[in-house]
């Protein structure tokens, strides 16, 4: 058994708003260590449209949720430019649509500080093609798109960099009290099954749509919500811009370009459990309509995968419309159900992670009586070699730069080479870890193109042999541990070519390798 560590503050949690909290708190010199249940940004951090949000979708349901928005989208654009691609963002009326909505919108952007600007149709189908010609009104806002691995990989390796410690792959067993107090939380690494305890001053719950499950833990409660929201990929880039419905925010509204990509969605279905989340086929068929109507191009548009995020929502009233539930954050001291030093950050948007983090760790200074500042609000974020090959054409690039024919493709579909590989393995094997087929896939663009890993997930294991960083009997684990993940996106798709590539897939997997998937 490991031997118990100490730290001023743990934080639970390896999301956006984890290590933005860390970040913060590191940089006012206070020492934190980060525990996550699987990998950085294994929840709706990583599963989300990538839309640094302008606030203009929340101007009706709620302004003040437009006002961070707007407020927290400039700062990351100007703090974190090397995470951002600033598209801008058109909002989209067709036939049909609600035209006191549509009379009201420049009002209430004005209202909540959001810039915005009529848009000639013609103009707007020259900015974009791909745009119905039953449209009826556009508008620009100032949306962009984030790489939300990058940006969290980012923050917390500048956190690292300043004394933090993480642990990835672990979980919390349980919470041992004294009086009110929590004394220890143990944990176990569901790796290796090694146990140990942590004894920390202060212990922020920061898991998401998973606050409750922790809360209750420690003998806390909160009053969350499960909204999982679906999502499918585009084979390739429709848009310039973020598309938006011009109308009240609904399933099936926004088109987001990311990379070579563009992504589609989002659904609303509440669910009781966040690890039973999964996209469906029924809410990819609900949602395709709408979208074609504002863009016909979905209607023969190739999909290669489709992913589920959850929601964390706090409500404050019983309602049985997710979305007229707050998209702001709730800050939770839980002095008040007996536990003076455990705390929740849930609730909020990716577009406001870092205020969520301030707002946080500010909490967390008055209770350790640490009176330094806030820095994140005006100390750039540093672009890290951690996120780095999460960029979306970056390996291509590299590579016919590089010109080394011994530095062999293992995807040819994003094109990243063995050399990718090793570099993001190093970095997993500096952390104290062994890297895994999906932590190399969540940090690369591995086995994310059409194929989805068909090819590039043999070649990859292979490597890994090659280099000694799997042992024999852990091959085929995980290989299956790999698949599955992306089966999961590609069976609501099964249509049209996506048939056939799942054909060939299984094919080469349960054909040659005996390799039957799990679900």
């Amino acid at each position: 058994m490991k031997k118990n560590l100490e730290t001023q503050v743990l934080v639970i949690g390896g999301g956006a708003t984890g290590t933005g909290l860390v970040r913060d708190l590191a940089l006012r010199g206070v020492r934190c260590l980060l525990v996550e249940k699987q990998d950085i940004n294994a929840g709706a951090s990583g599963a989300n449209h990538g839309l640094l949000h302008s606030g203009a979708r929340y101007i009706a349901s709620d302004p003040a949720s437009a006002k961070e928005c707007r407020e927290e989208s400039d700062l990351i654009k100007r703090l974190a430019p090397h995470c951002v691609e600033t598209t801008g963002g058109l909002f989209v009326a067709v036939a049909g649509d609600d035209e006191t909505y549509i009379a009201d919108f420049t009002d209430r952007c004005i209202q909540c500080g959001i810039h915005t600007q009529a848009v000639e149709i013609k103009d707007a189908l020259d900015m974009e093609p791909v745009l119905s010609p039953e449209t009826i009104a556009v508008y620009s806002v100032p949306d962009a798109c984030v790489d939300p691995f990058k940006l969290s990989l980012d923050n917390l390796a500048d956190a690292q960099a300043h004394g933090t410690a993480a642990l990835r792959n672990t979980r919390i067993v349980r919470f041992e009290k004294s009086s009110e107090h929590i004394e220890l939380v143990h944990l176990e690494n569901h790796r290796t099954g090694e146990r140990f305890a942590i004894k920390a001053e202060v212990i922020v719950n920061a898991t998401g749509a998973w606050a409750g499950n922790v809360a209750a833990m420690a003998g806390a409660k909160i009053n969350t919500l499960c909204s999982q929201g679906s999502l499918i990929i585009t084979q390739n880039r429709l848009c310039h811009r973020v598309i938006n419905r011009l109308r009240k925010a609904t399933d099936g509204d926004i088109l987001v370009p990311g990379g070579t990509v563009s992504i589609f969605g989002t659904t609303s279905v509440r669910i009781d459990d966040p690890e039973k989340k999964r996209p469906t086929v029924a809410e990819i068929d609900a949602m395709l309509p709408d979208g074609i109507a504002m863009v016909p191009k979905l209607a023969d548009t190739r999909f290669i995968r489709a992913y589920a995020g959850v929601r964390p929502l706090v409500q404050s009233t019983l309602t049985a419309d997710d979305r007229a539930v707050s998209r702001g954050f709730a800050l939770i001291d839980h002095s008040e159900d007996g536990i003076s030093n455990f705390m929740t950050i849930t609730g909020g948007k990716l577009t406001t992670y870092r205020l969520m983090a301030e707002k946080t760790a500010d909490r967390v200074c008055a209770h350790l009586g640490v009176g330094e500042a806030c820095q994140t609000r005006t100390t750039p974020l540093p672009a890290t070699n951690a996120g780095k090959w999460t960029e979306a054409g970056l390996t291509p690039k590299m590579w016919f730069q590089k010109k080394d024919p011994s530095d062999l493709l293992l995807c040819e579909c994003e094109m990243v080479p063995t050399s990718v590989v090793d570099n993001i393995s190093a970095n997993i094997q500096e952390q104290g870890d062994q890297p895994s087929l999906r932590e190399l896939g969540q940090r690369s663009r591995v086995g994310k193109g059409p194929c989805q890993g068909a090819f590039c997930s043999l070649r990859m294991t292979a490597h890994l042999y090659n280099e000694g960083l799997l042992r024999a009997d852990q091959g085929l684990d995980e290989l299956r541990d790999f698949l599955n993940e992306r089966w999961r996106g590609v069976r609501p798709i099964l249509w049209g070519q996506a048939v056939s590539q799942a054909e060939l897939q299984e094919a080469l997997h349960c054909g040659l390798y005996g390799l039957e998937l799990s679900e």
